[in-house]
């Protein structure tokens, strides 16, 4: 949307300055115009993210991580106007509320080691805590450990040892190891 009005400034600034169709209260000054400009190039990488593919479990993390960079970053870039740079620092602190509120919830960091791209890496990457990567490791094993593992009475459902290869290969998938 920002990107058109950009596209579209010198239509929007004819529409909303005629005054004769009543829209002066809507015009933007040359200072609000920077500021479209600035926001529309700070919320260019979340929107191409975004409108890239169809976000998923697994891929809430990963752009909360990168839509928090990029606003701390932007947040204390002198290029910015001192509006954009505040707007910044409370949509940080808004992003962070809810990033906070994913620890209420095990699916996400599941997806995330689970998924093969992923892993166990991504927290170490990301520069999480050790605590929290074990954390997310021992959720995991717990969750298969509840869910999975072969009881006695069921055991005779998987022939030859197949249970044990069922149990390695997700095991497998908290390991370090990731593409």
């Amino acid at each position: 949307m920002l990107v058109f009005a950009i596209e579209y400034r010198k239509a929007i600034d004819e529409i909303s300055g005629d005054r004769t169709l009543k829209l002066r209260k809507f015009e933007l000054s040359g200072e609000e115009w920077v500021i479209v400009k600035e926001l529309c190039d700070v919320l260019k990488d979340a929107t191409l993210f975004f409108s890239r593919a169809t976000p998923n479990l697994v891929t809430v993390i990963p752009a909360m991580d990168h839509i928090d960079e990029t606003l701390a970053t932007n947040a204390l870039n002198p290029r910015f106007q001192r509006l954009i740079q505040a707007s910044l620092t409370i949509g940080k602190k808004t992003l962070n509320r809810y990033y906070n509120l994913t620890d209420d919830s095990e699916v996400y960091r599941i997806a995330m080691v689970l998924h093969p791209r992923h892993k166990l890496g991504y927290f170490k990457k990301a520069g999480w805590e050790d605590s929290w990567i074990t954390a997310a490791k021992e959720i995991v094993a717990d969750k298969f450990e509840r869910a999975y593992v072969v009881k006695d009475d069921v055991s005779e459902s998987f022939p030859d040892g197949k249970e044990m290869v069922c149990a390695i290969a997700i095991i497998s998938c908290i390991t370090d190891y990731s593409y």
